[in-house]
């Protein structure tokens, strides 16, 4: 088994050996600087010169694009559906409703944008499947079918028994299950890659291997430092994930943990025994996550949010190499299929993740002309579009519908400062850990178990959807 850093998604891309562009090396000027060459900084910069072609849009980021987690995660392009009834406690219904809508709109969006500019990314529209695998989970969506229906969106999510669910996918541990019809999968490297060739094609000036120090306002500009060149702009787009950690006014705007993955060999007649032809992306219904697809290529891709807490904004190290975490993904791959049994897993790897004290997706003003979208907790595929239209408009002075979106500057919610954060967060994620385990198998947890894993609500933070 292959286990690194960039995973099977970026290899299998062909992208490990790709030449980086120029870092940046001197001092210029732009309308638009970007931070960070995920999803979330490319589809703002492909916003901005979609809306004003001559817009002089600079990027910087500090590895390659798309080679953090944008091009390392799940593949899953899920709405946010399953985010409602979190969003109906935070906003009023119509503002959470236009969130959700805007989100639900993203899927296809990019799967449009995708066949418009010929880029291959594996796009297939499967829908979201969140199963059940003990008692205790049975009623995990009754509040999301609840709010789909109180707003009149009721056919945004469909509740299956045990048969149904059997039919898309006969995992052993399934016993019912929640179908959302607006969601896919894509390769996520190949987005990524599609995205990085059709910015430089639109004239965006990107600069890889350049990490920024600093952000700084003063007299209506904003001045990205990376140490060895500098850009001046009329606004600032911070989208590095994680690493917006090393932000001073956005370090107890959100905790960076990480996840892991490991994919199969091709195994096209147990796809077929399952039945799991139709796409599907899915999940359990913990709070630490189980989550897995199958690829082109017919291979089961299957992660697990159950990683470590990363300390402060380190994110290299066991984010994403673990092989204790790996061994673990891959023992839980085969509970979930135990016809994998003498299968060949292929490729192990991990990254880190960025999570909002909500769980929800949040854009954050750090200055009159500098705007932050960060906060996905795993699920930035499909939102992180919408993110980076909102992001633009920011950018651009533009008041429409997505710079009034209610993800932008919500009520803020912050975490705890280090060390407590790694600390505390570390003995908390012990606990859900024990907790869900102990439901997953019937039992009662413990006391002082559900007494912690409880911390995180009692301070305003939402753990799980």
């Amino acid at each position: 088994m292959r286990h690194d850093a960039h995973g099977y998604w970026i290899a299998e891309a062909g992208l490990s050996d790709r030449e980086p562009l120029p870092p940046l090396t001197e001092s210029r000027g732009a309308d638009v600087v970007v931070i960070g060459g995920g999803y979330t900084g490319m589809w703002a910069a492909w916003r901005i010169k979609e809306r004003e072609p001559d817009a002089e849009v600079v990027l910087l980021e500090a590895d390659q694009c798309g080679f953090g987690p944008s091009g390392r995660n799940g593949g899953f392009v899920n709405s946010m559906w399953f985010s409602l009834p979190t969003m109906r406690a935070m906003f009023s219904d119509e503002d959470a409703l236009a969130v959700a809508r805007a989100a639900g709109e993203s899927v296809g969006q990019i799967g449009a944008w995708c066949e418009e500019h010929d880029v291959d990314a594996w796009f297939t529209p499967g829908g979201y499947l969140q199963a059940s695998t003990a008692p205790h989970f049975d009623s995990t969506w009754s509040a999301i079918v609840s709010s789909c229906e109180e707003l009149g969106e009721g056919s945004r999510v469909e509740e299956l028994d045990r048969e149904a669910t059997a039919a898309r996918c006969a995992s052993p541990l399934f016993r019912a299950s929640a179908y959302y019809s607006q969601g896919a999968t894509v390769q996520p490297a190949r987005l990524a890659e599609g995205l990085r060739r059709r910015l430089l094609e639109a004239g965006v000036a990107i600069h890889e291997h350049s990490l920024v120090r600093s952000v700084t306002e003063k007299g209506g500009e904003v001045m990205a430092d990376s140490g060895t060149g500098t850009v001046r702009a009329k606004a600032c787009v911070l989208a590095a994930g994680s690493s917006l950690l090393r932000f001073r006014p956005l370090r107890r705007a959100l905790t960076a943990t990480s996840s892991h993955m490991v994919i199969t060999e091709p195994v096209p007649g147990l796809i077929d025994e399952l039945g799991w032809r139709g796409g599907e992306c899915i999940t359990d219904s913990r709070a630490m996550v189980h989550y897995f697809r199958t690829t082109r290529d017919d291979r089961i891709a299957f992660g697990w949010g159950g990683g470590r807490i990363v300390r402060g904004a380190r994110l290299s190290g066991r984010a994403e190499i673990d092989r204790d975490m790996a061994a673990q993904v891959a023992e839980h791959l085969r509970r979930f299929f135990p016809q994998l049994a003498g299968r060949r897993i292929d490729h192990a790897w991990g990254g880190p993740i960025d999570v909002s004290p909500t769980h929800v997706p949040v854009i954050r003003s750090t200055g009159e002309r500098t705007f932050a979208g960060f906060g996905y907790t795993g699920n930035g595929v499909g939102p992180s579009q919408m993110v980076g239209r909102a992001l633009a408009s920011l950018a651009l002075g533009a008041d429409d519908e997505y710079s009034r979106l209610a993800i932008v500057d919500p009520p803020r919610v912050r975490v705890p400062p280090e060390p407590f954060r790694f600390a505390g967060g570390t003995v908390i994620r012990r606990a859900i850990l024990r907790k869900e385990l102990a439901e997953e198998e019937d039992r009662v947890p413990g006391p002082i178990t559900r007494m912690v894993s409880g911390i995180p609500e009692k301070m305003g933070i939402h753990v799980g959807r």
